[in-house]
């Protein structure tokens, strides 16, 4: 089948191309160490396979992997479709599900065994693609096949990246299929890749490498060509300094290197040697020029220990459930109300949003809410539903959530928050609750009671939510049943009544207050009252009514305050929510972070509004020096569009911290820009201090375009020569892009 609509050709051309094709899979195979793998060589056959779209439209249609294994054609009958619209990349694809565990497959695929079923869930807002086999064998093969090239994707270092990506691009220029090269074909790749030479100076190149001077590259002539246009002056010259006159570095050299200016101080001759080995084997035990900057370059997210409850939060709104516990998030949020046949469903009230069965939502928390974090996941309830349909909600949490759901105090825990550690591997549900932690009057207790105003006015985070439930009959909107009232452990919800002064009590340790992003900032700027609130009680923020735009606001200033859970809205990309995901990547991405000794000391005189010495400030001094830039994609997908990239280095924290620079604009290139700028910040609470990177393609004459970012906490980032990943703006990893830079950080 000719997959990319290519003119008919000769039989033995036919069978040429095929040849080159094998020869060229098997080699993209092998760098990903799936050379011989069964499940590899069904996806580069490709299958028939039924795509589903609804309980009428069911079509067959074909799937295959590509010669380059990161790029699957799919057969498509709509007319017009460019050749480019038939492809989705495997870095495209967020998740692959074996069954019936989609919405459409639930609803669209129950008469076809699941064992035959699978899906194929994407990172950005593409529909899901779900898929029926011909038989349960062909769908494992898929379903292994696609994991194994994500996993294995994954684990390719750096350089093993370039030369794959390279590789695809050289194959996309060459049109012809012939192997070789022409001057147009180069001019073409050098498009690919993202860089815009003059014909003049792509002349000279494709000059030198034509040693046969058949006015084509081919075989040796293209790989030198590749080694020139890979050639990192900056590695050369960061070698140059460490190695001084010799070609290699020693073991001694190395350890010296890896000291002084990575400022590993732990390094010794086992580690120098262990780099060596694997990045440049050799009988003398040196490592050379081509090997050098490879080792420990990317950012490391240092581990930090666990205490207070601060997790990760997210709206529960787009991609849904599976997608937002699979990047981290420990609190979701579910609107409930009551669903047709007396089955509570989700969605956010007197709005236009989908409606989702509550049931299929507690399926897919309990399939997902430990894959990318064995710690507590938090359900933050929000209840609509009538006296039956609560009962329906409370029978489902029990058998759904089955031994996850704690649904009694830990034993021992009963004068203050467990630690996530405690809670390893526990749902707890926070909503209203009748009573204090333990339930009232035992068995006997009322099967519903009414729960006060203030309780159900302080979970309703929207204006228009709140406005039409307000207008409800009393007797309707104030009854709770007492099974779900019992589920609710330490994460009780209630209104906030201030901080406790003389003879007023203030509140227990498991309750649990919402604010509004407007009233925490007021309560942050009125005293300290609120920092030492939230060294022994839950907070939760939530964005202002008035956001109807679903923007964001910036959640530094809550975490400064000692706010546990800040809610965003998690489908709207920006510099918050590239913060938020920044915060999180500490601690091994747990979804929990330690809040700093002066944010847990419950006599704590901090205030991020009004800074004052104290123990808090320690003053340091950071160097960051933009070098160069790595394989950055482009913004604009035009052919002849050619990224003219610029940096911007951002300190985020307290007030007296934040700061921005920027570099040049570098024109027409995306491939290696240079910058070689150097920035300098002072912070004095490092602590709090996260460093953000952005890439943007500058416009004179508009906005500039979002290219990429990384987010760091100041403790987590590496000194000396590093490789910073860049992030998409929804938060995925570019396969390639990188910014080379170089840190430090003195007191």
């Amino acid at each position: 089948m000719q997959c990319l609509g290519i003119p008919s050709r000769s039989r033995s051309r036919e069978l040429y191309l095929q040849e080159q094709s094998l020869k060229v899979a098997a080699l993209n195979g092998q760098r990903l160490g799936l050379q011989d793998d069964e499940d590899l060589q069904v996806l580069l056959k490709g299958s028939q396979l039924l795509k589903v779209k609804s309980n009428s439209w069911r079509r067959e249609r074909f799937y295959k992997l590509q010669e380059d294994c990161k790029t699957i054609w799919q057969e498509s009958r709509k007319v017009m479709r460019t050749p480019e619209s038939h492809l989705f990349s495997i870095e495209d694809i967020q998740e692959v599900r074996k069954g019936h565990r989609t919405e459409g497959m639930e609803k669209f695929a129950r008469d076809v065994p699941e064992d035959r079923c699978f899906s194929i869930v994407f990172k950005d807002q593409r529909n899901t693609l779900d898929l029926i086999s011909p038989s349960p064998a062909e769908a494992q093969h898929w379903v292994r096949g696609l994991h194994k090239i994500i996993h294995h994707s994954g684990s390719m270092d750096q350089r093993q990246k370039l030369q794959h990506w390279i590789h695809s691009c050289l194959r996309k220029a060459d049109k012809n299929k012939d192997n070789k090269m022409s001057f147009k074909e180069l001019q073409n790749f050098l498009k690919e890749l993202n860089i815009q030479v003059d014909d003049s100076y792509a002349r000279k190149i494709f000059r030198e490498c034509d040693h046969s001077q058949t006015d084509s590259l081919e075989d040796d002539e293209i790989e030198a060509f590749y080694k020139m246009l890979t050639q990192r002056q900056e590695i050369d010259r960061t070698f140059a300094q460490a190695a001084g006159s010799r070609a290699t570095l020693s073991v001694d050299q190395l350890v010296m290197f890896l000291q002084h200016q990575q400022r590993e101080e732990a390094s010794g001759p086992a580690l120098a040697l262990s780099l060596i080995e694997r990045y440049e084997p050799s009988e003398t035990g040196e490592i050379l020029a081509g090997a050098f900057g490879l080792q420990s370059l990317g950012p490391h997210w240092a581990g930090r220990p666990l205490g207070r409850l601060q997790p990760e939060d997210r709206e529960l709104e787009g991609r849904g459930a599976p997608w937002l516990l699979c990047k981290g998030c420990r609190c979701l949020e579910l609107d409930c109300w009551d669903g047709p046949n007396q089955e509570p469903v989700i969605y956010h009230g007197y709005t236009f949003t989908s409606k989702i069965l509550l049931c299929d939502v507690l399926r897919a928390i309990r399939d997902y809410a430990f894959k990318a974090s064995p710690y507590p996941v938090i359900l933050s309830l929000e209840n609509h539903c009538s006296l039956e349909q609560q009962r329906v909600m409370a029978r489902h949490l029990r058998t759904i959530l089955g031994p996850m759901l704690l649904d009694r105090p830990l034993d021992g825990v009963t004068t203050s928050l467990p630690s996530p550690e405690q809670l390893k591997g526990k749902i707890l549900l926070k909503g209203k609750k009748l009573g204090g932690l333990l339930p009232p009057g035992g068995e006997g207790g009322p099967e519903a009671t009414v729960v006060s105003d203030e309780d159900e006015a302080a979970e309703m985070e929207d204006e228009a939510v709140r406005s039409r439930v307000q207008r409800k009959p009393r007797e309707d909107k104030l009854r709770l049943v007492k099974e779900l009232s019992d589920m609710v452990i330490y994460c009780k919800s209630v209104h906030f009544g201030g901080f406790p002064s003389s003879g007023t009590p203030g509140q227990a340790f498991y309750e649990m207050a919402s604010f509004s992003e407007n009233r925490a900032l007021r309560l942050l700027q009125e005293s300290g009252d609120f920092v030492r609130h939230n060294v022994s009680h839950l907070s939760r923020i939530y964005p202002a009514g008035w956001r109807t735009d679903s923007s964001n606001y910036s959640p530094v200033e809550m975490w400064n305050g000692g706010c546990q859970i800040v809610a965003l809205n998690f489908q709207t990309p920006g510099p918050e929510m590239d913060v938020y995901q920044g915060r999180f990547r500490d601690n091994g991405a747990c979804g929990y972070v330690l809040k700093p000794a002066f944010l847990r000391d419950p006599n704590s005189t901090f205030n991020s509004r009004a800074l004052a010495q104290g123990p808090w400030w320690t003053r340091k001094r950071l160097s960051v020096r933009v070098i160069s830039g790595q394989q950055l994609p482009k913004v604009n997908k035009n052919k002849n569009s050619i990224v003219d990239p610029k940096v911007t280095v951002e300190i985020h924290g307290v007030g007296r911290d934040v700061a921005s620079r920027q570099t040049a604009v570098v024109t027409n290139n995306g491939f290696n820009p240079w910058w070689d700028t150097e920035f300098e910040f002072e912070v004095v609470v490092p602590e709090l201090a996260l460093v953000r990177f952005v890439v943007e393609d500058y416009d004179a004459s508009s906005k500039n375009d979002f290219i990429g970012q990384s987010t760091i906490p100041l403790g987590s980032l590496k000194q000396g020569y590093r490789h910073v990943h860049l992030l998409s703006k929804n938060g995925d990893q570019h396969p390639s892009a990188t910014l080379f830079v170089k840190v430090s950080l003195q007191d």
